[in-house]
């Protein structure tokens, strides 16, 4: 009885699929923003909208087309009145589980069938976005921009300027 569960363990891990036994079909991104709620739009790689909302938000991405090796690959794009929008792209690859797991355990159908078509063989990149928003400054003046932007003041003597750029100085009333 032994020997035939010993001769049925090669079989099992030639069939083993490790990202797909391990990993998940879909991914959570985390997107947050500074300053926060602003609009958050996710395209994918044929261009359809597949979320719409705002930061901060936790999305659930699917991995992979359902293809043969089919992989996503993602826009997110944060905006904000006042602020440039951010775009950030998102893709997956190939995971350790993929890549090492189906070589160590053995699993040929794994590697050419059942992981390339389940989507657990990849992982998506970046699974978190920070957008940290820049000011616009198309209606902003530039004392304006410099605080918004954290720009310090800087404080020179008159006599440390060129007399080159002194020509081009305006003087400010207050």
């Amino acid at each position: 009885m032994l020997k035939r569960h010993i001769s049925i363990a090669p079989i099992c891990l030639l069939f083993a699929s490790c990202a797909t036994i391990v990993g998940e079909r879909t991914q959570r991104i985390s997107m947050r923003s500074t300053p926060s709620a602003a609009s958050i739009v996710i395209t994918d790689e044929t261009g359809a909208q597949v979320f719409e909302g705002a930061t901060p938000a936790e999305v659930t991405l699917d991995k992979s087309d359902g293809s043969y090796f089919g992989k996503k690959s993602y826009s997110i794009t944060i905006a904000k009145d006042g602020y440039k929008p951010q775009t950030v792209r998102v893709k997956a690859s190939p995971n350790a589980w993929y890549l090492v797991g189906n070589v160590v355990v053995g699993g040929l159908i794994g590697w050419l069938i059942v992981d390339p078509l389940s989507g657990a063989m990849y992982n998506l990149s970046p699974d978190e976005i920070d957008g940290q928003m820049i000011p616009d400054n198309k209606h902003l003046t530039r004392s304006d921009t410099a605080r918004a932007s954290g720009t310090p003041l800087t404080v020179v003597l008159l006599e440390d300027i060129p007399r080159d750029l002194r020509k081009k100085m305006k003087k400010i009333k207050g």
